[in-house]
């Protein structure tokens, strides 16, 4: 018999089983006893049986793929916390497809289109946003969308990301804490979520305690960008004595440029902050104070409210903001006696 015609009736035949046990073996989560799956599967492998997932889907309309797009993959917080998505809903049942994207609106448009195309039952955007236009296909078609480490003013759309305006806040008050007076900072991407409301915290911060931010650089999210920008921030003798950086990816290209190139003491010369905490902000090398995203809970939230609406039919969008703590290293002086 020719493997390809091979169907859950031949393996249901040969293992003496209902088709409909078939079925649930190869369901998962599905109630089935020990004795029948270890049967039917190896029934299924002597016949080089494989269940037609995407034929399923079309009786179930369910494919239990989530569609994920992701702009860039730089910052090494993404990979970190794509790997734990992933793993999250693994566990549920579900599956995560990958699109990589530009952060061009139009690209990741098309993009969204073509995972509509593949009936996913959900979609994740990190480090990126979509159109309004495809805001109205995706609620129209039923599938949820949620926005990860990213916020935008549409109120049909679902975004989970840390409290960016907190954490520029504590920021600026752990470098004031630490007798800095000429405080600047290295921006991101411009017109992101992400940057607007961290800038707007720390700005605030500053304001709170009578200071002006000092100098300003934009660095875009890009380690040679942020190098050319710390390059130029601090080619005047009468230079910063503190940074804060808008994520840990720059922050290092910061500390590079100034312990290698300007010979300038980290932090004895200048304090360096970053944001995000991934796993290189902790090596030695760079030993980085930073404000923690709490990827973990923000996975947490984002994985609850894509099941909330596929498994619970609650289509009411959410916006989730997660408080981080400031993690205090060795890039940064710290103030006598300080607490967060």
């Amino acid at each position: 018999m020719n493997k390809e015609n091979i169907t859950s009736s031949h393996v249901a035949k040969l293992a003496g089983v209902s088709q409909s046990a078939v079925s649930r073996v190869f369901t998962e989560g599905a109630s089935v006893s020990p004795k029948m799956a270890e049967k039917v599967k190896k029934a299924a492998a002597e016949l080089g049986y494989r269940p037609n997932v995407l034929a399923r889907s079309l009786i179930t309309g369910r494919s239990n793929i989530i569609g994920l797009v992701v702009a860039y993959l730089e910052n090494q917080f993404y990979p970190e916390a794509i790997e734990k998505l992933s793993n999250s809903l693994k566990n549920r049942g579900y599956h995560v497809l990958i699109f990589m994207s530009t952060l061009a609106a139009d690209n990741i448009d098309q993009l969204l289109e073509e995972l509509l195309d593949y009936q996913v039952d959900g979609i994740v955007i990190a480090s990126a946003s979509m159109s309004s236009t495809l805001a109205t296909r995706c609620e129209s078609a039923g599938v949820p969308v949620v926005l990860f480490n990213r916020n935008q003013e549409d109120e049909r759309l679902s975004s989970v990301t840390s409290d960016n305006v907190m954490g520029g806040i504590k920021i600026a008050k752990f470098l004031i804490a630490g007798g800095h007076k000429k405080i600047a900072h290295i921006a991101g991407w411009e017109d992101t979520s992400t940057q607007l409301d961290r800038e707007k915290g720390f700005i605030a911060g500053l304001h709170q305690a009578g200071y002006e931010l000092y100098a300003r650089e934009k660095g875009e999210y890009n380690f040679e960008k942020a190098q050319a920008a710390t390059r130029r921030m601090f080619a005047n003798k009468d230079r910063p004595d503190a940074v804060f950086v808008a994520n840990d990816h720059m922050a290092m290209a910061v500390m590079d440029v100034l312990r290698f190139e300007l010979d300038i003491k980290i932090p004895e010369d200048v304090s360096v902050i970053g944001y995000d905490d991934v796993t290189l902000a902790a090596w030695a090398s760079f030993s980085l104070t930073t404000l923690r995203q709490p990827s973990n809970r923000m996975v947490e939230e984002t994985v609850n409210i894509l099941m909330s609406h596929i498994k619970d039919g609650d289509d009411k969008p959410r916006q989730v903001t997660i408080d981080g703590p400031l993690i205090v290293r060795k890039s940064a002086r710290i103030p006598e006696g300080w607490h967060e």
